[in-house]
């Protein structure tokens, strides 16, 4: 049953009460247990550290990123020293203002120390604006050389890191983890840096002035200290559950919108609102909680700053009316030790704060550094060399291969095919196909046996090198954002238009792209939905055949088109393959009575080969897939 809209429970957390907590739980645990959940979230698994402590070989490695940018960064170090020193300095000048000039009735010298001090203000506001600028460029120039650095390393790890990394933890590397870094090196470095130097030079100037009033105020910082960190471990308990309400709220809204048709196909509409709607009301208590948070603890803290100030008004006041004794104060010391006080008391909160966002830049560079430091499983050996221009003669002999240890997939795969012919790689799924064809395009190594090309140990040739001389067709046909001709100029950016249009006039499927719109300048949206299977599918063949490999990989696509465009396609799939050797992950019949070689895997082993028309005479267990195709076809003719 749906939340009803107009339920008093909806605004349940609007109203106070001492259970909150414990009806948070509760309604968690409901909705993951809730027939109605469409995403179920696991906060144990899901969740990673989001703090961790300071650790001076991280920060030291951070600011290695800042070494190209070390002018820029030394003068935003002495713009900080110079920030730290002008609040105290200018409290100080007010001090000597009224006890000098003011003091003496001299107009003269007030005009010059007005003069000085507006001097110093301006001074102040250009220090602060370039130290603003300066940082944020420092921050952003350090976040874009980590992303950089970051994208490079995901391109060159193997296909068994994506296999077994969530995507999602991919992204948070590039972004959220980043720039907390980017917020530490930008903001937290300089201010904790400048509100140390302001309290550092506030505590020397009080001591110097008075040191005994001075030594009364440094019993209540801490008990500021201790109330600053008690509100902030309460607001990051409630960060940390509108975080994961909010994780749950993202990730329902983008498994309904890309499910959208199987939602509606189910009529299942009012159960996935009412279900989003308790989603929201549980974010939503939870954005109050840290509001609530906030609400408490923030007065309180002023609070006990500014009874502390009111102490030190009485005291130091006190002690400017008394002409002698212990406590005596002239009226310009009382001015600028009230100033000082606010200097000294107001960092502690700031710094609090900042040390909070540090350990949470912490959590993000250990994460992004484990990623940078991540040894892949295999590299090129040392000694590679480049692949020769390749005739495109493989070999498989005896390979088996294991994504997991002691969990075959691959078991004694031998055979041999000679240049220009085409393999077909029948099976049931999970037998073994596209295992073979990614250890082919070397984005695995082979645990056990020999693949070569030419009679290249690929263990001795560089993965470039030989992937520059391989096409692939994949079965989602793939396509990046940005126009058809960027798609299919991908392998080759340097290709003009014309080549590209020639490419597809190759295959006999210009007027296809040209039908379009907008032809080949047609953006390609999110999931190419644009474009027709079919479409696509030529696109990827023209992007294939533009590459002009030696050795072409096709994982056919298995969604249904319609007859004429499948006739156009399979036109073009010949002119792809003519004299290439070519690995066809088959899913039509027609594809494969044209195969040279049929190799019929079951369970990671080949149990068949030879033609089409050889296997169906034996009777095997092509025949019975054969049958299988035949009958599926009928059923859906």
């Amino acid at each position: 049953m749906s939340a009803d809209p107009k339920s008093p429970r909806r605004f349940g957390w609007l109203r106070g009460g001492a259970d909150r907590a414990a009806r948070h739980a509760r309604e968690t645990a409901h909705l993951d247990t809730s027939r109605e959940a469409i995403t179920y979230y696991r906060p144990v698994d899901d969740r990673e550290d989001d703090r961790a402590p300071l650790s001076a070989a991280l920060i030291r490695r951070i600011f290695t990123y800042s070494r190209p940018y070390r002018r820029r960064r030394n003068w935003l170090f002495a713009l900080t020293l110079a920030r730290g020193l002008q609040l105290p300095a200018l409290a100080w000048m007010i001090g000597r203002i009224i006890n000098g000039p003011i003091a003496a009735r001299d107009l003269t010298g007030i005009y010059a120390w007005a003069s000085a001090y507006l001097g110093m203000v301006l001074f102040m506001v250009l220090t602060l604006h370039l130290r603003q600028l300066y940082a944020l460029e420092l921050g952003e120039a350090v976040a874009h050389d980590m992303r950089a650095e970051l994208f490079r390393k995901l391109n060159s790890l193997p296909m068994s890191f994506f296999n077994r990394t969530k995507f999602g933890r991919i992204i948070s590397r590039m972004t959220s983890d980043i720039d907390n870094v980017r917020v530490a090196v930008q903001d937290v470095a300089f201010v904790v840096t400048i509100q140390a130097v302001q309290m550092t030079v506030a505590a020397g100037l009080m001591a110097w002035y008075n040191w005994k009033l001075f030594s009364l105020m440094l019993t209540l910082v801490p008990v500021i200290w201790v109330v600053n960190e008690r509100y902030r471990g309460e607001v990051t308990r409630q960060l940390r559950r509108m975080q994961e309400t909010w994780s749950r709220l993202t990730s329902t809204l983008a498994e309904s919108v890309g499910g959208i048709r199987v939602t509606q196909a189910f009529v299942r509409q009012e159960v996935n609102a009412g279900f989003f709607r308790k989603l929201v009301d549980l974010h939503g208590e939870n954005n109050v909680g840290v509001a609530r948070a906030s609400a408490v603890f923030i007065p309180l803290l002023q609070l006990k700053s500014q009874l502390f100030l009111a102490a030190t008004a009485f005291l130091s006041g006190y002690g400017a009316l008394r002409w002698q004794g212990w406590m005596h104060m002239d009226p310009g010391d009382l001015v600028m030790f009230f100033f000082l006080a606010n200097f000294f008391f107001d960092p502690v909160q700031v710094i609090g704060n900042q040390y909070s966002q540090a350990m949470s830049a912490m959590a993000g560079a250990e994460r992004f550094f484990r990623l940078i430091d991540l040894k892949p499983e295999w590299t090129d050996a040392p000694d590679a060399r480049p692949l020769p221009p390749a005739h495109g003669r493989v070999e498989f002999a005896g390979v088996g291969f294991e994504y997991t240890a002691d969990r075959p997939v691959l078991t004694d795969i031998s055979f041999v095919v000679e240049p220009g012919q085409t393999v077909a790689l029948v099976g049931h799924t999970g037998s073994g196909k596209t295992t073979i064809v990614s250890l082919l395009q070397k984005f695995y190594l082979p645990t056990q046996g020999r693949i070569s090309v030419d009679g290249w140990d690929l263990n001795t040739v560089t993965s470039a090198s030989l992937h520059a001389q391989m096409g692939s067709v994949q079965q989602n046909n793939f396509l990046f954002a940005g126009s058809l001709a960027d798609n299919i100029r991908f392998a080759r950016p340097g290709a003009s238009d014309d080549q590209v249009r020639d490419t597809l006039r190759a295959l006999d499927c210009l007027d296809l792209v040209e039908a379009l719109p907008e032809g080949l300048a047609t953006q390609v949206g999110e999931k190419s939905a644009a474009l027709s299977l079919g479409q696509r599918q030529v696109i990827c063949f023209a992007r294939a055949l533009l590459a002009d490999p030696r050795i072409v990989v096709l994982d056919e696509a298995t969604s249904a088109i319609d007859t004429v465009t499948e006739s156009r396609l399979q036109r073009a799939l010949e002119i792809l393959l003519r004299g290439r050797t070519a690995f066809v992950v088959a899913h039509r019949l027609s594809t494969i009575r044209k195969a040279d070689l049929v190799l019929v895997l079951d369970q990671g082993r080949i149990v068949e080969r030879g033609t089409h028309a050889s296997l169906l005479r034996g009777g095997g267990v092509y025949a019975r897939l054969h049958a299988e195709f035949v009958r599926g076809g009928q059923k859906r003719g």
